[in-house]
């Protein structure tokens, strides 16, 4: 089986293994205590905070363990809102962050507060002016992931910091998909992680809070990780973390170079192979081990369960997919094409054969989902001035694939309504209209719910 699913999870790290059993025998004491035990857990805490604040890019007192990465973003975010509240109560995200800090976001909101999001470009990118502008008198934080989890796309921020810093507002970055291949640079001022995605074991975060930066810990108070991070240390999941880290560090510059060419191959070959494919994310500020690309016509939950048979586990920012009714907000943010959509992130070490194999088995795969939906070849003459189609009741791709059909019925200049009541439409046709080269002209809601989508042919 070929795992290329580590920007989900990454397989644990032989020295994350070694570290966690070695430390399960020294570790288990209470490291508040003075007692040998104690010292000896003291020893492995503090040396793990070492290896892990050197790889962030920070000294050791200002990183604390987390029971989570999700945990890391929560009470970073929270504890940075709290410590600046008298300068307001205003965030800025951008449109594509992780949900850790979107569902952050919201909860400042639902309780009274402000949050502007900024949006992207089609790869996936903030304008740095454009984040600069969103910042206000009253903004007491800004949030920016370092690289997007779903496409790759690596983030400007150290200019983002700069502009930040000149209007004195704090810099939280989500830096989860990218630690393993380096420290984010930038004068960021806090920063989380989530040491399964780097081969460390799951249930262990990261945060930095760099000194200066007003920081109030919120819930009950706690003595441990200088009050940030309540509840009883978990030593060996943090030396594991922090060994597999550095581990992971030393092969990220050979094995950079390596799987960014393979993934260059598979942006390059994909499109060749299987027609009506987009590629998306920044082609060149991209993380070096991820690519994603959509496929027109075919539904995501399909096309992963035909690629799990071949021996592929991938993951995918689709709609159509059992786990979400609803489309990706980085896709829906990029204006890019959701169905269909498959992300390969390929683990260190990933053999060359593996990439080949993938390459040979997906233009079959694909081709046959699409059969299966009878998925149109797009083209006509037809000179009909405008057509509508009921797709009502139907979910994706089905609404595109009856635009895909209709299209060739009307003249050049001519137009095509899609009625559809499914939300994937609103993103997936004017994406389809952008790969295809017909005018998006606009959408009416109906009075029974529904949306009609109007197309005009290219």
């Amino acid at each position: 089986m070929a795992y290329f699913d580590v920007a989900s999870s990454a397989p644990l790290h032989p020295v994350a293994r070694q570290a966690l059993q070695a430390s399960l025998d020294d570790g288990w004491a209470d490291p508040s205590r003075l007692y040998r035990e104690g010292r000896k857990a003291r020893l492995l805490l503090d040396a793990a905070r070492e290896a892990a604040a050197e790889a962030v890019g920070c000294r050791p007192d200002e990183l604390v363990f987390t029971s989570s990465g999700t945990r890391a973003v929560h009470e970073g975010i929270a504890g940075a809102l709290a410590g600046r509240r008298r300068v307001g109560r205003h965030l800025v995200v951008s449109a594509v962050e992780h949900s850790a800090v979107l569902h952050s976001a919201a909860a400042l909101a639902g309780s009274g507060g402000a949050v502007t999001e900024v949006g992207v470009g089609r790869e996936g990118a903030v304008s740095v002016s454009s984040y600069a502008d969103a910042v206000r008198p009253d903004t007491a934080l800004a949030c920016l992931q370092s690289a997007n989890h779903e496409v790759g796309t690596v983030q400007p921020v150290a200019e983002v910091a700069e502009a930040c810093r000149a209007e004195g507002v704090p810099l939280f970055v989500d830096a989860a998909q990218s630690l393993a291949w380096g420290p984010v640079e930038g004068g960021w001022s806090l920063l989380a992680g989530s040491a399964h995605k780097w081969g460390g074991p799951a249930g262990v975060g990261v945060l930095a809070v760099r000194k200066g930066v007003r920081f109030a810990p919120q819930g009950p108070a706690d003595e441990r990780e200088s009050g940030r991070a309540a509840g009883f240390e978990n030593i060996p999941g943090v030396v594991a973390a922090a060994a597999s880290l550095r581990a992971v560090r030393a092969e990220a510059a050979e094995e950079s170079a390596r799987l960014r060419a393979l993934t260059e191959r598979l942006r390059a070959r994909v499109p060749e192979l299987v027609p009506d494919v987009e590629v998306v994310g920044d082609p060149v500020r991209r993380l070096p081990h991820l690519m994603t690309f959509s496929c027109l016509y075919v539904d995501g939950e399909t096309v992963l369960h035909e690629l799990d048979r071949a021996g592929f586990s991938v993951s995918s920012g689709s709609s159509c997919t059992s786990s979400t009714l609803t489309p990706s907000h980085v896709l829906r943010a990029m204006g890019v094409v959701s169905e269909g959509n498959v992300r390969v992130s390929l683990p260190l070490g990933v053999p060359e054969a593996e990439v080949e194999r993938f390459l040979e088995v997906l233009p079959g795969l694909v081709r046959g989902v699409r059969e299966k939906l009878g998925a149109p070849v797009v083209g006509g003459d037809g000179d009909a001035e405008a057509v509508t189609v009921d797709a009502v009741g139907m979910t994706c791709p089905q609404p595109v694939i009856e635009l895909a059909r209709a299209i060739g019925r009307v003249r050049v200049g001519g137009t095509v309504t899609v009625v559809a009541d499914d939300e994937v439409a609103a993103v997936d046709i004017p994406a389809w209209c952008f790969t295809q080269g017909h005018e998006y002209v606009g959408s009416s809601p109906r009075p029974d719910g529904a949306v009609a989508y109007e197309v005009r042919r290219g």
